[in-house]
């Protein structure tokens, strides 16, 4: 179904399969899947244990949509799909995946990175970074 896209907030794992079935289209020749993983490291700080994300879902889901809107204007794409994890995220383990599918490669990449860029400057998103010995609030997902 072209034109409809898929955006969810999530505390279970992400399934980086169903995401890519989510964006499937016969005209597309180009299926493009970006996965951001937690780190053993934020900055300077090494020993990062886990992430908790907190996040208002529908805050969320509704500024993703507005990302991905304002990508579709931009950009020849046929198919979104994105998941972002609240919760509790062990490092290894992804926390935000963006699918997209268009009719060539060069779309689809230019898409994904450009709605994960928006998605991190902007998503009412909030991270606590976990390390031995303390915890951070920070901006961002």
């Amino acid at each position: 179904m072209p034109g409809v896209d898929y955006i969810q907030v999530r505390e279970h794992p992400l399934n980086l399969g169903a995401l890519l079935d989510q964006v499937r289209r016969p005209g597309a020749g180009a299926l493009v899947l970006f996965v951001g993983t937690v780190r053993d490291h934020a900055g300077p700080r090494t020993g990062v244990t886990h992430l908790e994300y907190e996040a208002f879902v529908g805050e969320v889901e509704r500024s993703v949509s507005a990302i991905v809107a304002g990508v579709r204007s931009r950009m020849a794409v046929t198919a979104v799909a994105v998941e972002h994890r609240v919760g509790v995220v062990a490092v290894g383990e992804p926390s935000v995946a963006v699918a997209v599918s268009a009719e060539h490669r060069a779309e689809a990449f230019s898409a994904a990175a450009a709605i994960i860029d928006e998605l991190k400057a902007s998503a009412p998103i909030w991270k606590k970074e976990h390390w031995e010995g303390g915890a951070e609030w920070v901006r961002g997902s």
